[in-house]
This record gives structure tokens, sequence and C-alpha cells, in this order.
């Protein structure tokens, strides 16, 4: 369960403490909170939100968290135009691939945890870094960085700066997995782009 992050203007913290995120949990409802940090890596505020009906995927790469925040996983995107995946028995856009893999996760997890710059505090799309807690007793009890899973599934590709570097290399590895074949990467035309 790796959890780099980078020095660069869309991360914060360092690695997460499962204890702590699943201290978050409440009977009854999803839990989504954000905490922000200053450039020199502390919590400097912290916001909380619970739903009993969960979270949902506004984009491929979007969560809506309520009426006025949205948040963003940074350095992530779909493939271009349409993919097939026989194995799993999707045809359709890149882009309803990516949504419907982030659904799943945000309805599976008990507690979504982000964290963002506190230059995101305010925005109403903030980009962020996000983890969820998968709980089901006897089988999974796990903190997982949400990104790293979805680059991996190959529902999402890491996005490129405009020198060609990723903008994640944190989640490099995770790409290399996904492109053995998962998601996306069954499509041979997405593997050419």
């Amino acid at each position: 369960m790796p959890a780099v992050f980078l020095a660069t203007p869309a991360w914060a913290g360092g690695a997460v403490d499962p204890a702590y995120v699943k201290s978050l949990a409440a009977p009854g409802k999803v839990v989504l909170v954000v905490e922000y940090y200053d450039p020199a890596g502390k919590v400097v505020d912290r916001k909380g939100f619970a739903s009993p009906s969960g979270f949902r995927a506004k984009s491929p790469v979007d969560i809506a968290v309520d009426a006025g925040v949205d948040l963003h996983l940074y350095g992530l995107e779909p493939c271009r135009g349409e993919m097939v995946n026989q194995r799993e028995g999707f045809a359709g856009s890149c882009g309803d691939y990516a949504r419907e893999e982030l659904d799943i996760m945000l309805k599976a997890a008990k507690v979504i945890f982000c964290r963002a710059f506190l230059t995101e505090r305010n925005a109403p799309l903030q980009d962020a870094t996000c983890f969820g807690y998968f709980n089901y007793p006897g089988t999974l009890d796990t903190v997982d960085n949400l990104e790293e899973q979805l680059v991996s599934l190959g529902a999402l590709r890491l996005s490129k700066k405009q020198d060609g570097t990723l903008m994640r290399p944190d989640l490099a590895n995770a790409e290399r997995i996904g492109r053995g074949g998962f998601g996306m990467w069954a499509d041979p035309r997405v593997a050419a782009q």
C-alpha cells in the first residue's frame, strides 16, 4: 500500500495512517474528510462530510462532494475515444468506463480520506489525492489509494506535463501493472495512444 507524495503544488502530507482513516467510519454513513496542508506538510484545516447514500463520480476524475465542492484526482485522465474490454463486457467511451470504475470504488468505501494543499481549500474544484477505507467483514479490511487502484486496474492513466514527464511519477508502477492488459489496456487501440 504505497502512499508516496510528490513535492509538487498538487500534493500534501506523507504516508497515511490506516488506523486513523478507519477511525473516521460512522455507522450508516459514508464519511469524506479532506485535510489541507501547508507547504511544510502540517495539517492546517480539515473539512468533513457525511452521506447516508455515499458519494458519486461527477466525471472520470472528479468526486462530487456537495453543492459547492468537487474533488479532482490530480494527474490522471481517461484514455481518448472508445474502448472495448471483452473480458469485462464493456464497449463504450473511455470516459464512461473510468467514471463507472470510480463510482464502484466510491460506493464500496466506508471512508474517503483526501489530502490537498491549503491553497485548494476554497476552490470549487480541488486537486487532491484520496484514499478509501474498504471493509467487508471476514474478507477485506484495507485502506488503499484510489488513484493507485484506478490506474493499476486500467480505468485511468497518468497525465503528462507539457515536457512529456508524468504528472504523477509516484504512480508509474501502477500504470505498468495496468498496461499488462487490464481495463482500457485490453484494447490495442488504447495501447497505441
